[in-house]
């Protein structure tokens, strides 16, 4: 996807050559699309990107991802997997909470359980109903039993939405403090009694701290272009459209190779898409290459749930209709249509504002009229047949993809989840998850079209940035020479 940038900013007049210069020299402005960043409680409201950021900066969790997207110390400063993959031990560092009290492996387990519990709306949640219970060792050690092998455990705590927050007084254990309260908080690097120079901490350099600003993509995008930002992170498809605007040179727009789902999930399943095939055909219809060029060229269209194999026994299925060109894909769909006798069809699509959407329903909406079918765009929250899914995949298992794009499912495919979801052992949980995946592509609930498309502005100075599949960069490790 990386060639995203060359075709997308050749085409603008506005475009200049080379990279901005940019100094090194006082606080890093970090820019993330979205409402202002908050300290919130992951169980109880959703966080979106300014809060994800802030909850990982301010109240990290066991461990945490590195700018590579790779694991890294959190809370926890080593840990072993032991049993089979069944238990998994983390020893947790010295650290304090932001009023100087010390943590306690007490206070981390009813953290965790708080998340995990039964009533929770943290998104993870569902995702952890291996984990059988968490106990306290010793005053600095902590075991996760497991019902059943998570080999991907660790990346799920590293998520922000399972980060150590202490609800009262709220706070968390760093690595950043919030030095300035407000809509812009100014974070500064935590005191951390571990680390062998304490003197060093005290004397923090202004380039050490971190500005952290929510805000929508066109004053994000702005604010960088007139230098005022070093960072913009957060982007989507959404905003993409507006880079062509500016002036940013391309060596600035940094792109993640992201790893997820983005396409429709079929959310009523009466009328014409009561049945599978009339589903398929709606799926069939649509021009992915025309969609996903109107909008980004190089982004590629996907035509099936699983990127990959991932932890599936078998590789990933595919639709029967991926076999026909576009021409026979859509006569055939117009055949369904016209074969249909329960009068006019009418699908109303559920999209986000902004002027990716937009393109993005002109594309879908150009297919479905093509075959007899008229399209609606609503609201992303309103009442609709299809819903858009555009999400990061927090871990590499193929039960998250088909889970997630199962919002509205079949019986069959609703039990070979749940069969997936309960397998004793990795060998077959792999085969449940190849059958929860033949069983989805049976059922077709979900229109899959592309891959996450998720972009960031990044300023020379903030070397250590990396792409990473995750599409997650910790603020803590944007410069080379910050903690």
């Amino acid at each position: 996807m990386r060639t995203l940038l060359a075709g997308s900013f050749a085409a603008s007049a506005f475009v200049v050559s080379g990279c901005d210069r940019r100094p090194d020299t006082g606080v890093v402005v970090a820019s993330a699309i979205g409402a202002p960043p908050r300290v919130a409680d992951a169980s109880r409201v959703a966080l979106d990107m300014p809060s994800r950021l802030m909850m990982d900066s301010t109240a990290q969790g066991l461990v945490r991802f590195d700018a590579g997207g790779q694991i890294e110390p959190g809370l926890a400063e080593r840990w072993i997997v032991i049993d089979g993959g069944m238990s998994y031990i983390f020893r947790l560092r010295e650290g304090d909470w932001g009023d100087g009290t010390p943590v306690t492996a007490e206070q981390v387990v009813a953290m965790l359980e708080h998340q995990i519990a039964p009533a929770s709306r943290n998104p993870l949640a569902p995702f952890l109903t291996a984990i059988d219970e968490i106990v306290v060792m010793t005053p600095q050690v902590i075991e996760v039993r497991l019902s059943r092998p998570r080999p991907d455990l660790l990346k799920l705590f590293a998520q922000p939405e399972l980060a150590l927050l202490r609800l009262r007084p709220t706070g968390g254990t760093g690595p950043f403090r919030v030095a300035r309260r407000g809509r812009a908080p100014l974070l500064r690097p935590a005191f951390d009694p571990g680390q062998a120079d304490p003197d060093d901490q005290r004397a923090a350099k202004p380039e050490e701290d971190v500005r952290l600003i929510g805000e929508r993509a066109a004053r994000a995008i702005a604010r960088f272009a007139n230098r005022d930002a070093d960072l913009v992170t957060g982007g989507s498809f959404v905003d993409w459209p507006l880079l062509a605007t500016t002036d940013i040179a391309p060596a600035n727009v940094r792109i993640d190779p992201a790893a997820g789902l983005f396409g429709l999930a079929i959310v009523r399943r009466d009328g014409f898409l009561a049945e599978a095939q009339n589903r398929a055909a709606v799926a069939a219809a649509i021009d992915r290459t025309a969609l996903t060029a109107a909008i980004a060229p190089a982004w590629d269209p996907a035509d099936r749930i699983l990127p990959d194999i991932l932890d599936s026994a078998a590789l990933p299925q595919v639709p029967a209709w991926t076999l026909l060109t576009q021409d026979e894909r859509r006569t055939a769909a117009r055949q369904r249509v016209a074969a249909w006798t329960g009068g006019p069809i009418t699908l109303r699509i559920a999209l986000p504002t902004g002027p990716g959407a937009t393109l993005l329903y002109a594309q879908v909406a150009a297919s479905l009229l093509a075959v007899g079918i008229t399209p609606a765009r609503v609201a992303v929250d309103a009442a609709a047949e299809l819903k858009l899914i555009d999400a990061v995949a927090p871990y590499d298992s193929g039960r998250w993809y088909l889970a997630t794009a199962c919002v509205v499912c079949g019986d069959a495919a609703q039990a070979a989840l749940e069969a997936a979801r309960q397998a004793p052992n990795l060998a077959e949980r792999g085969a449940r998850i190849a059958a929860a995946d033949a069983a989805m592509n049976e059922d077709v609930a979900f229109i899959p079209l592309a891959r996450p498309l998720r972009w960031s502005l990044v300023s020379p100075r903030l070397r250590q940035w990396q792409a990473n599949p995750r599409a997650w960069h910790p603020l803590n490790r944007l410069r080379a020479d910050t903690n």
